[in-house]
This record gives C-alpha cells, structure tokens and sequence, in this order.
C-alpha cells in the first residue's frame, strides 16, 4: 500500500468519526480495500462497500453484489465505509499510521508477540508501545492486511500500517 494512502485513509477515519458520520468514502484501492475489510472484521467497521461517486441506499448495500472493477471505471470508484458507533461515541476513535513515507515500520513475528501482549519493543525505526485495552494494531504481512492476533497466529511479520482504538 502507498504509505501516503494510508496515512490520508488513517486521517480521513478519524475526522469522519469525530465528525460523527453515518457514511463516509475513500478513493478506491486493492490496499485501501483490504484495510477496509481487516477494519470491518475486527468490528470498526459496519459496512463496506465499492460503488461510484454517489453514496448507495442501503437497499443497494445489502440486495446488490458490489460493482467490479474495471478499466472503464476505475477513475470513478469509491469505497463507502459504514461508521459504527455506541451510547452515541465513535467505535473508531483514534485511527493512527505506524509507517509513514519517510519511515516504514517492519516488524518480526518475535518481536510482534511482544507487542501484542502489552510490551514495548525496540525495532530498528524506534520503540513501539504494546497494545493496550480495546487497541487494534493492522499489519500489511505475505498473507494480506490483518490484525497483529491474527498475524501472530499465522506466524507471520510484516509492515505496520495503523494503530486503532
């Protein structure tokens, strides 16, 4: 993923939270997709969706098949993201990128396993805080974006894209 992308799709999740929308949209990506989905999965998320410069009813989301890509309307796709929230407060309140373009964070299954149990590690681009309660930490790995748990099970490292919480 361009780091410059996920740093504008980090930023662009937060202020959309705080603004406290139901719907929001992001340019349309392989990596910004697949941020979205791990998002979704660890429950950030409550929808999302690939469709053109117009927001979809709900009745599109939940009936239609999202729109595929091709090179006829690339330009032109969006991803809606559905925004969660409860008692009134975002679900997604803080959403901060790990690697940024002028430093990417990787990180080793070892030292990965630190971090997830709460542990502050020593990596070549500096220490990273261990993840704390409710906290959420998105690796791009071989296997795709997941969460650090779920990196941690397949036994796999990668870059750091975001921090969540």
């Amino acid at each position: 993923m361009s780091l410059k992308t996920l740093v504008d799709m980090c930023s662009h999740l937060q202020n959309a939270s705080k603004a406290k929308l139901g719907l929001t949209s992001f340019r349309s990506t392989k990596h910004s997709m697949l941020l979205a989905t791990a998002l979704h999965r660890a429950g950030f998320l409550s929808t999302v969706y690939r469709a053109g410069p117009t927001p979809p009813s709900e009745e599109d989301m939940l009936s239609r098949p999202m729109e595929p890509v091709t090179t006829a309307n690339v330009s032109s796709r969006r991803l809606w993201l559905g925004l969660k929230y409860w008692d009134g407060k975002p679900v997604l309140g803080t959403c901060r990128a790990m690697s940024t373009p002028s430093r990417r964070v990787t990180v080793r299954p070892e030292e990965l396993a630190r971090v997830v149990r709460g542990f502050p590690t020593k990596l070549d681009a500096g220490v990273v805080q261990g993840l704390t309660l409710g906290e959420c930490l998105f690796l791009d790995t071989t296997e795709g974006v997941l969460e650090a748990r779920e990196a941690l099970a397949k036994k796999v490292g990668g870059t750091l894209m975001c921090r969540v919480s």
